[in-house]
């Protein structure tokens, strides 16, 4: 590991780190592995542009996440580009990289890594997405439309830029190789959450109290499927009227979902952050509900991947709802997670009145998830990730 203290990485992603997960535990994992880390991503308000936390370094770039249509999102994209590749071309002047990683989306990005990559520096590429999916997906056409296939052209020649490549689940590596992506050239490294701070000993159960409470937390948008939650809700008032849903997060759904449960007459049974939660909050409140629901709406783009809050509640030993997509039922079945069929609220109502009226079923749920998933773990995840890296720096 002589080599590994020496050398320095760099990591670019357009969005706000440390609130990607994933990217944070991997800089966290570069830092503990003793390599010296810049961060280059975009700024949050009130975040200062340049911060220093131990060997990590983030470089924060004041481009605001504008998205309200394609157009205007693709300038984000440019203006992001332009921004990141300059000053990653500056910094590798004088730090010298061994290795810069790129974190999707949009795949393009690893191309502003081409002034390091000139001067010796090895790209890695993290592709969170499937580009051509997700861009169908969003914006409602199909693959076969302009837009995706352009996708599909920039998500190869990205990869082949690249010297090394990672993603997220066996499904979306699979897809990638399909479009003609060199075989076993990407390697797939899970996402694991960090279980320093998914650690259900931190905080206590509630007591039980007669009431069965779910839990969801993450963006409110209409692909996540919380309008699917309060709809089974609804179904179950009469018979369930211990059941109370506890949604926590923020985003452009929030006040047509608090419409739809007072349209439903359930307004006193779920109940909504409203925004922000610090994130010891919400493993607090993970570890006092009974049980999680991931309910993502099934699609393309979703069929390849998985919903980092499901690996939390396995975490936190909670029994979880899940919506079945091809992802989800590539590494789990029926044995560890309440199944059930995507945006059905009845099919979702259904499992949770099972599971709501079977603790011993639930016990068996938590065990059998995380026998399930131990692969899934970040420890072991995090040393796949650590290999591909110090390969990088090594060569």
């Amino acid at each position: 590991m002589a080599r590994g203290r020496r050398a320095r990485i760099c990591v670019l992603r357009q969005y706000h780190v440390p609130l990607d997960a994933r990217v944070h535990r991997e800089v966290t994992s570069l830092a503990e592995a003793g390599y010296a880390v810049d961060v280059i991503c975009q700024r949050a308000a009130g975040e200062a542009l340049r911060e220093k936390s131990g060997s990590i370094e983030y470089w924060r770039l004041p481009v605001p996440r504008w998205r309200s249509n394609p157009l205007i999102q693709l300038v984000e994209y440019a203006v992001f580009f332009m921004a990141a590749a300059a000053l990653v071309s500056i910094l590798h002047i004088r730090r010298r990289y061994s290795v810069v990683q790129v974190n999707t989306v949009p795949d393009v990005l690893v191309f502003a890594a081409a002034v390091p990559r000139l001067l010796g520096a090895r790209v890695v590429l993290d592709l969170h997405e499937t580009m051509p999916e997700f861009f169908a997906t969003k914006f409602g056409v199909a693959l076969s439309h302009p837009g995706p296939r352009l996708a599909a052209a920039l998500e190869q020649a990205s990869i082949r830029f690249a010297d090394a490549a990672i993603t997220v689940t066996h499904p979306m590596r699979e897809v990638f190789e399909a479009r003609g992506a060199p075989v076993d050239e990407i390697k797939v490294i899970l996402n694991g959450p960090d279980e320093r701070i998914w650690d259900p000993d931190r905080f206590p159960p509630r007591r039980p109290d007669g009431e069965f409470h779910l839990i969801s937390h993450g963006s409110l948008e209409d692909r996540y499927g919380v309008d699917t939650m309060i709809r089974a809700v609804a179904l179950l008032a009469e018979e369930l009227p211990g059941l109370r849903l506890k949604v926590y997060g923020k985003g452009t759904a929030l006040e047509r979902l608090r419409q739809l449960g007072a349209e439903l007459g359930v307004s006193d049974r779920v109940w909504f952050s409203g925004g922000f939660v610090p994130l010891d909050d919400i493993v607090r409140a993970v570890a006092q509900a009974d049980a999680g629901v991931v309910a993502l709406k099934k699609d393309i783009f979703r069929d390849l991947t998985l919903a980092i809050k499901m690996y939390e509640y396995i975490a936190m030993r909670k029994p979880t709802l899940v919506a079945r997509t091809r992802s989800v039922e590539t590494y789990f079945d029926e044995q560890a997670f309440a199944l059930f069929r995507s945006d059905d609220p009845s099919d979702l109502a259904r499992a949770i009145r099972e599971i709501a009226g079977d603790p011993e079923r639930r016990a068996r749920m938590v065990d059998e998830a995380a026998r399930q998933g131990k692969d899934h773990r970040w420890p072991p995840n995090r040393e796949r990730y650590l290999a591909v890296i110090g390969s990088c720096v090594g060569a």
